[in-house]
């Protein structure tokens, strides 16, 4: 019979690509990594894995192997759902990945939530950009992720993933405070001579902004790169930056820019994923349930600083 231990490193090295990189995800070191895989070839009988250069690449052989082993992950992952749903506690292990404005709005009171609601639930969150955390969920590095979607850009999408929408959330240009340099724009248009913050680039926030400013008429300066919001907003209320902001970014704090709301009321969607295997294990509900209560109470902030174009 085949070691399904030695299987799932087939596929980890199919998913990540180098015999490092499955080593570090699963606290290996290389070495036991190809032994183990040596070791599936013997009890297989045919190659499994050829060297191109410095890297290793899987046979056909290999492909068939690790189809098969997906689904009896997958199958083992709904047993475990199955299992723990017999139960008549809520228990366990959710390790959430999620991004940096969902993390400052919603986690907080998710947090508070859970460790009342469900005491026996730990959960253990990482920030991450979604991309890059859909694909690690796919790859089992996490149970659920917090992603978003920008209008027009669709968020990458895995088939082993279900996806639930969490809520909306309006980007709006944020401009410093009247008696900063920039306070008089109000409109993207008015802002082509600004100077910009943004996300770098490959972000889905980053290729937005830039549509949006090109939608009108100009290719935005921009000066300032940072993929942490709380250091755009410094960069905006000091009065060197303008920027467009998720509504999420000011839950729970003052607002110390000016806000206009865009002529055509853009709105990124937020959602959680989960793998289909294991979204029916109780923990993984629980917190999905806990991250909604959160969304819906979250409130547009009440602030003198928030105008329409």
């Amino acid at each position: 019979m085949l070691d399904l231990r030695r299987l799932r490193l087939l596929r980890e090295l199919k998913i990540r690509g180098t015999l490092a990189d499955v080593a570090a995800a699963l606290s290996y070191s290389p070495s036991s990594v190809s032994q183990q895989l040596a070791l599936l070839e013997r009890e297989v009988g045919v190659e499994l894995l050829r060297k191109t250069g410095r890297r290793v690449v899987l046979t056909a052989q290999a492909e068939v192997l690790v189809a098969h082993t997906a689904e009896l992950l997958e199958t083992m992952e709904r047993a475990e759902a199955d299992l723990a749903a017999s139960l008549t506690t809520v228990s366990g292990t959710v390790r959430v990945a999620v991004f940096q404005s969902a993390a400052l709005a919603l986690m907080p009171d998710a947090l508070t939530a859970m460790t009342r609601d469900y005491p026996d639930v730990r959960v253990e969150m990482v920030q991450r950009e979604p991309e890059t955390a859909l694909y690690e969920t796919f790859a089992r590095d996490f149970d659920l992720v917090i992603a978003e979607q920008y209008p027009g850009h669709a968020a990458p999408r895995h088939p082993e993933l279900d996806h639930m929408e969490l809520t909306q959330d309006a980007i709006q240009l944020a401009v410093p405070l009247p008696g900063q340099r920039y306070a008089d724009i109000s409109s993207v248009a008015a802002a082509a001579g600004a100077a910009w913050v943004m996300e770098p680039r490959g972000a889905a926030s980053r290729h937005w902004a830039e549509q949006a400013c090109r939608r009108a008429g100009f290719e935005p300066d921009v000066r300032y790169e940072t993929a942490d919001l709380q250091a755009q907003i410094r960069l905006i209320e000091s009065g060197n930056a303008v920027a467009l902001m998720p509504e999420l970014v000011w839950t729970g704090r003052n607002v110390p820019v000016q806000l206009f709301d865009l002529a055509e009321d853009p709105q990124r969607s937020i959602f959680t994923s989960a793998r289909r295997a294991g979204a029916r294990r109780p923990a993984v509900l629980a917190v999905r349930e806990v991250l909604g209560r959160a969304a819906a109470e979250v409130r547009r902030p009440s602030s003198p600083q928030l105008h329409q174009q």
